[in-house]
Parts: C-alpha cells; sequence; structure tokens
C-alpha cells in the first residue's frame, strides 16, 4: 500500500476503507473483508456508531494492530467531553492508542474540544491529531491560534466538488486532503455514467470507479471508499497498478462542478439540520 507522510512525520496509506452508515455485523463483515484485501487504514466516527463494529473485525483479523492506521472522530456534540469520548473509544475498538483522530465538525466549542486533543496527543494516546469538514478560513484560524498544526483535513471531495481551491490552502499549510465521499456517495451513479469517465475506463481497462480513485490519489489526495460488496472491495482497492495522463486527468478536472452534494458547514440548513442529530 502506498502512503503518505503526515506534517509530524508518521506515514497514512493514501487509500483506506470508509464505514459511513455501517453497522453491526454488516460492517464488522465488511471491515473484515476489507483488513483481508489489503486495507490497513480504517475510518470510523463516534457519530457513525460502528466503533465496536470495527473494533471487533480488527479482534478477528489476524493482522497485527500495528499494521493499522486506525481513525477514528469526535462528535461536535462531545467537544466538551473530549477525553472522556476518547476513553470510550478505545475500550470499542480494542486498542490502547489511536493513530488518528479528528474533530467531525467546525460547530460548538471546537477549540475548547482542539487542546483537549493535544494534550492526548502530547499524552501518546493519538499518534495525530486532525479535523474534518472545516472550510480554510476556519482552518487557518485554528491554526494561528493553537499549538499543533492538524495533520488531516477530511472533507467531501469527488468528482463534481474536487475541492481545487482547498487543496491549494491545504498544501501551504502542510495539512493532508482526506477524500471523504470520493466516489460520490448517492451520486455515483452520475459520476461512473459520464461519457468521460466511461471513455477513460475503457481506454485503461478498468472501472469508472477505480479511474476516479487514481484521479485523486495521483493529486496526492488521500481517499477512503466504502463498500458492503467484497467484489467492490477489491475492486478499489486495485488502483496502484495504472497511472493517468496528465491529458486525460485534465478531461476529469473539467468535470468539476465546484458543488458539495452531501454537506458544508457554510450551508446554513446544513448546520440547522446537524444541530438535531
Amino acid at each position: 500500500m502506498n502512503a503518505i507522510t503526515l506534517n509530524n512525520g508518521i506515514q497514512m496509506p493514501i487509500l483506506g476503507f470508509g464505514t459511513f452508515l455501517m453497522n453491526g455485523k454488516e460492517c464488522e463483515k465488511s471491515v473484515l473483508a476489507a483488513i483481508r484485501n489489503g486495507y490497513r487504514l480504517i475510518d470510523t466516527a463516534e457519530a457513525y456508531g460502528n466503533e465496536e463494529a470495527v473494533g471487533n473485525a480488527i479482534l478477528k483479523s489476524s493482522v497485527s494492530r500495528k499494521e493499522l492506521f486506525l481513525v477514528t472522530k469526535v462528535n461536535f456534540r462531545s467537544y466538551e467531553n473530549v477525553r472522556e469520548t476518547i476513553e470510550k473509544s478505545l475500550k470499542l475498538l480494542h486498542t490502547d492508542y489511536l493513530d488518528m483522530v479528528l474533530l467531525h465538525w467546525p460547530f460548538g466549542n471546537y477549540y475548547a474540544a482542539w487542546r483537549e486533543l493535544e494534550k492526548l496527543y502530547d499524552e501518546g494516546k493519538i499518534r495525530a491529531i486532525g479535523v474534518s469538514n472545516f472550510e480554510f478560513d476556519r482552518l487557518i484560524d485554528l491554526i494561528e491560534f493553537n499549538k499543533i498544526v492538524p495533520a488531516v483535513n477530511q472533507i467531501e471531495t469527488h468528482l463534481f466538488c474536487q475541492r481545487k481551491e482547498e487543496h491549494k490552502w491545504l498544501e501551504k499549510y502542510h495539512v493532508q486532503h482526506m477524500a471523504y465521499a470520493p466516489l460520490g456517495q448517492g451520486h455515483k451513479n452520475e459520476m461512473f455514467s459520464s461519457s468521460e469517465v466511461s471513455v477513460l475506463a475503457q481506454k485503461y481497462g478498468k472501472t469508472p470507479a477505480q479511474i476516479l480513485l487514481r484521479f485523486f490519489i495521483q493529486q496526492n489526495v488521500v481517499v477512503i471508499p466504502k463498500s458492503v460488496h467484497e467484489n467492490r472491495i477489491v475492486e478499489n482497492i486495485n488502483v496502484f497498478d495504472f497511472i493517468l495522463s496528465e491529458e486525460d486527468q485534465e478531461i476529469l478536472r473539467k468535470l468539476d462542478t465546484k458543488r458539495p452534494l452531501i454537506g458544508t458547514p457554510e450551508n446554513p440548513e446544513l448546520v440547522e439540520s446537524a444541530m438535531k442529530w
């Protein structure tokens, strides 16, 4: 598995396995399948309600915990109780350390939450800390008034929302761009059926999903596709045996609409609905 080096020097796989909307035995089975087929980065979150299932899969796996890169997120409703939340996550995930913990949204008292993450990082309970869904204005503000620069910003990134401007800012501040929903989640059929993607899939002898994942990997973006189907889990990791030409990458860049399809903290309707979570 190819890896990138974070701003604190630790390495993280450039492709991982997402678990959003997975629960119970289905989640456990899918994570086991992912690990069995070579995935080493597993992404979960307090808000997903599946940390226990992920932890059970890790316990049942034949792969050593040290070979895995485990990411979880603190829900904004837990920002006043970060230490207790992390202790609970550690128990549910059956581990004594976490490779990365992210603040899930820039809502609530995220400054207090970040400073508690900094303490947990200094204590060695977390190997890297970062954020999720932070627009670059809030990210820069967080960086300027705190001790540790986030290692990662996990944001919605896919063919129709490529985050080119955000990517530039992340590179400037040495924050790793991590893409959730890299296949568009509920909009993947629109992406897969586009003529440009279909032509490239045929040209390279790959599936549309493999073309899109490779597109972002070549831009040094960490991707975490999800699936509960083992054939697709295998398909999504088999993207390291070909390279998209610069001309073909430009074809895909032109399909960017710059509009998030899932959510953005700048959308007041999203923020309002999130308060009900």
